[in-house]
């Protein structure tokens, strides 16, 4: 599970396209930010990746609703969560987090780290 952190706007859902793609999950078309409908599937023949946004999740009750650990259950998962740090929990369970810094238009400043 890696959290993806940045501002409204910095590109996390863009950086998922790319990673899916990479991952032959879906093609970047295919992938659309989950903000109302908070996760997204997508099943690769060598992965399946999970596309979290907690943005609209207030509360560790709303939280729990979501099934994060039975989707980190599943054979060869990736879980990218957006908005993450908001819970002490998720960012305690993550395996590292990417940081996106909006530079300019078009440029992005991409930070990734580990928990110690």
């Amino acid at each position: 599970m890696i959290v993806l952190r940045g501002d409204l706007g910095a590109g996390k859902t863009t950086l998922v396209k790319g990673i899916a793609e990479g991952l032959a999950a879906a093609p970047q078309q295919h992938v659309t930010s989950p903000t109302f409908t908070l996760v997204h599937e997508y099943r690769g023949a060598a992965v399946t990746l999970f596309h979290i946004d907690l943005y609209r999740i207030d509360t560790d009750r709303e939280l729990a609703t979501l099934g994060i650990d039975d989707l980190r259950q599943e054979p060869h998962s990736l879980l990218l969560v957006e908005w993450g740090e908001k819970f002490e929990q998720i960012q305690a369970q993550s395996d590292g987090e990417i940081w996106i810094e909006r530079i300019g238009e078009n440029e992005r400043k991409i930070t990734f780290s580990r928990p110690d």
